[in-house]
Formats: C-alpha cells, sequence, structure tokens
C-alpha cells in the first residue's frame, strides 16, 4: 500500500493556512475552515493509501474547497490565500479524478 504522500502534504497546508490565517488577523472561521477541511482531507488522504480506489471523499472535498476558494479569488482578486488554494485544489482534483477514468488491471484468479 503506497503512502499518498501528495494528499497528506495538501491536508497539512490547508490546515497550516488556516492556522497562519488564525495567527495573523485572529479569524476564527479562518481556523474552523482550514482544520475542518484539513481533517476532511487528510481522512481521504488516508482511506487513498489504504485503497487507491477509495479516492471519493478527497476528490469531493478537493472541489468543494476548490470551488468555495475559487469564488473568493473572482470576488476579491487576492491571490493570496484564496487564488493558491483554489489552484492546488484543482490540481488534486485532477489528479484524483484521472483516477476515474484510468482502467483498473483486471485480476487473474
Amino acid at each position: 500500500m503506497p503512502l499518498d504522500i501528495p494528499g497528506f502534504a495538501y491536508a497539512a497546508s490547508v490546515a497550516a493556512g488556516g492556522i497562519m490565517g488564525y495567527v495573523k488577523s485572529q479569524s476564527i472561521p479562518s481556523l474552523g475552515a482550514g482544520l475542518l477541511f484539513g481533517t476532511i482531507l487528510g481522512y481521504g488522504a488516508f482511506q487513498t493509501s489504504q485503497d487507491p480506489h477509495n479516492y471519493g471523499l478527497i476528490l469531493g472535498s478537493s472541489a468543494a474547497l476548490g470551488g468555495l476558494m475559487g469564488y473568493r479569488f473572482y470576488n476579491t482578486g487576492k491571490i493570496m490565500p484564496a487564488g493558491v488554494i483554489a489552484a492546488v485544489s484543482a490540481v488534486m482534483v485532477v489528479r484524483y479524478a484521472l483516477r476515474v477514468f484510468s482502467p483498473s488491471p483486471v485480476k487473474m484468479q
């Protein structure tokens, strides 16, 4: 079982971004959203590490976070943090969406 290092790194960066948002501007919503999404993404990365075809949770939460932050970037035009998180989320959505369309190996019995 290979460990999903990019998934765990993505989860850690989202959680760290929420903590940094709280430290810099005392934003409770940033802290809550960062820790909530970071936890969900971390659990999704754990699920993907256990079974590479169990990508539903991390794909859905990456798409939701990417859409939310993309909307914020569109409205504010600020690269940090909305644009960066939207871009990284888009990359992760593509990464996991490729698993949907990749053919699964045929198991011999």
